[in-house]
C-alpha cells in the first residue's frame, strides 16, 4: 500500500496547531478562507466521497465506482473519524493511482459541536487548501457528513443512497433528519437497488436506481481450478459458501437448522462479523468462520464452493438491500439459493437463475435440487453468462457519468464539455437495455 501525505498532523503546522488543538478556542469554530474557484480549466474535478464505510473494510459498490472515477479525477475518500488522539490531524494514505482515503483523527472526550468544528476546520485547512481543490463535486454514501459539509459550494451534489442507513442497527438517532437535508441539496440521487428506488423516488426529481453490477473476469476466475485458500482446502466437500459481512442481516437460525439437518454439508462463511456478538453465531462441526478476505483473494475461495447461499434474514435492514454477491456468485459459475430479498427475487428468482427459498426445508430442498441430477448445469450456465453480458461497473459508471453531465450542463456547459467527456469516450454502447430489469 502506497502511502503519501500519512499524518499530516496539525500539530507540526505551527500557524494552525494552537488554534485546532484548543476546544476552548473561540476560532474553533471558523475556517480560513477556501480556495477560489478554477475557471473551468484542463484540470479535472475533484471527488470528495463522504462515506460512513472505510475504504479497506470490504470491497464493494463505493469502491468499485469510485476507482473508475480514478481514471480522471482525483478521489478523496473522507472516512468517519476515529478517537484516540493526542491531538486533530488527518491521516491521508494514498491508493491507486488518483485515491487518497482521508481519515480524521480525533481526541476523546470531545462535544459533539466540536467534532463537527474539527471535521469542517480539518477539511477546510488540510484537505482543500494544501490539496488546492477548487472544482469539486461532493458525493454522500452518509448524510451524517452534513453538519460539517453544508457550508461548502460544489459543482454537483450526488447521493448515492445505497442502503436504507436508517434501519440499520445503531443508526444514529439524527440519520433521517440529515438524510431529508441532503435531499433537498442532492443534484442527483442513485439508489442501491430497485426496492430502494421505489421507496425514494418521491422524495427528489432526479433520482435513478442503480443495482448491484459485476466484475465479470474477476470473479469468474473462480470457473477454473485455482483454489489455493489454506484454511479451506482441507474442509471436506460439498461445501455451501457464503461470502460478505456477518452482521444483523444474516439468519442465524437458518444457517443453524440447514447445519443441523445436513451434517455432511459443510458451511463455510467468509467475512468479518460486525454489530453482533461473535457468541450469538451458531458453531457447529460442520460450520466454518474464515474471517474476512481481500477482494484479490475471494476467487480462490469461491471456486471451491459447490453450492452459493443469500442466508438472509427478513426484517427491517434486509427490506432494500441489493447484494452485490449475487451477480458475483453466478459469474463464478455459482447455484445460489437465497432467501425471498426483494432485490434477489426481481430479476434472479423470476428468471430462474437463482433459487429463492426461506424455510430451513425449503432451503435444504433448493440445495439438493441443484446438486441433483435433474439440474442442468450448462443451460443455466448459458442462461447466466447472457444475463451478466449486459452488466458491468464499467457500464453503471459510464451511466452515472452520462447522468451527471445532463444535471449540470445547464450550468456548466464548459466544465462537462472538457471534465466528464473522456469518461465516457470510446464506452460501448450504455444505453443498451439490460434483461436484468425492474419485472
Amino acid at each position: 500500500m502506497d502511502k503519501c501525505a500519512v499524518k499530516n498532523n496539525v500539530s507540526k503546522s505551527d500557524s494552525n496547531s494552537s488554534r485546532l488543538t484548543s476546544s476552548s478556542d473561540e476560532s474553533l469554530y471558523s475556517t480560513r478562507t477556501m480556495p477560489s474557484r478554477g475557471k473551468y480549466s484542463e484540470n479535472r474535478l475533484d471527488i470528495i466521497c463522504l462515506s460512513h464505510l472505510r475504504w479497506d473494510f470490504v470491497y464493494q459498490r463505493p469502491q468499485h465506482l469510485l476507482s473508475r472515477c480514478a481514471r480522471e479525477q482525483r478521489v478523496f475518500f473522507v472516512e468517519e473519524p476515529i478517537f484516540g488522539a493526542s491531538n486533530p490531524y488527518l491521516e491521508i494514505s494514498r491508493r491507486d493511482k488518483n485515491i487518497w482515503v482521508v481519515v480524521p483523527q480525533l481526541p476523546h472526550g470531545l462535544t459533539e459541536a466540536e467534532v463537527i468544528a474539527l471535521q469542517q476546520s480539518l477539511l477546510i485547512d488540510h484537505l482543500f487548501l494544501e490539496n488546492t481543490i477548487t472544482d469539486y463535486i461532493l458525493w454522500y454514501y452518509t448524510p451524517m457528513a452534513m453538519p460539517f459539509t453544508r457550508h461548502l459550494e460544489p459543482v454537483a451534489i450526488i447521493y448515492d443512497c445505497m442502503d436504507e442507513l436508517s434501519s440499520f442497527k445503531n443508526a444514529p438517532y439524527a440519520l433521517k433528519q440529515y438524510e431529508a437535508e441532503l435531499f433537498e441539496r442532492a443534484d442527483l440521487v442513485l439508489t442501491g437497488g430497485f426496492s430502494l428506488y421505489e421507496a425514494k423516488q418521491h422524495l427528489h426529481p432526479n433520482v435513478h436506481p442503480f443495482p448491484s453490477s459485476i466484475d465479470v473476469s474477476h470473479f469468474g476466475k473462480a470457473r477454473r481450478v485455482i483454489e489455493t485458500s489454506w484454511d479451506q482446502v482441507a474442509i471436506p466437500r460439498p461445501r455451501l459458501g457464503f461470502c460478505g459481512v456477518i452482521d444483523e442481516r444474516m439468519n442465524l437460525d437458518l444457517l443453524a437448522g440447514v447445519a443441523d439437518a445436513r451434517p455432511e454439508w459443510q458451511l463455510v462463511l467468509v467475512g468479518p462479523v460486525v454489530k453482533i456478538d461473535p457468541e450469538e453465531l451458531p458453531y457447529r462441526e460442520n460450520i466454518h468462520y474464515l474471517g474476512g478476505k481481500s477482494y484479490q483473494e475471494l476467487p480462490a475461495y469461491l471456486s471451491g464452493w459447490d453450492i452459493a447461499m443469500l442466508p438472509f434474514a427478513h426484517n427491517e435492514s434486509t427490506k432494500y438491500i441489493s447484494p452485490t454477491k449475487t451477480p458475483e456468485y453466478l459469474a463464478a459459475g455459482l447455484p445460489t439459493v437465497s432467501t425471498s430479498i426483494q432485490d434477489v427475487v426481481r430479476p434472479w428468482g423470476r428468471q430462474k437463475l437463482v433459487q429463492i427459498a426461506d424455510t430451513t426445508d425449503e432451503f435444504i430442498g433448493a440445495i439438493e435440487y441443484l446438486m441433483g441430477p435433474t439440474f442442468n448445469y450448462s443451460k443455466w450456465l448459458r442462461r447466466v453468462d447472457e444475463a451478466l453480458s449486459f452488466n458491468s461497473w464499467d457500464r453503471t459508471w459510464a451511466r452515472v457519468m452520462n447522468l451527471l453531465n445532463a444535471t449540470v450542463s445547464d450550468r456548466y456547459p464548459d466544465l462537462v464539455t472538457t471534465k466528464f467527456s473522456s469518461l465516457v469516450a470510446g464506452q460501448t454502447d450504455v444505453t443498451s437495455v439490460s434483461p436484468l430489469t425492474n419485472s
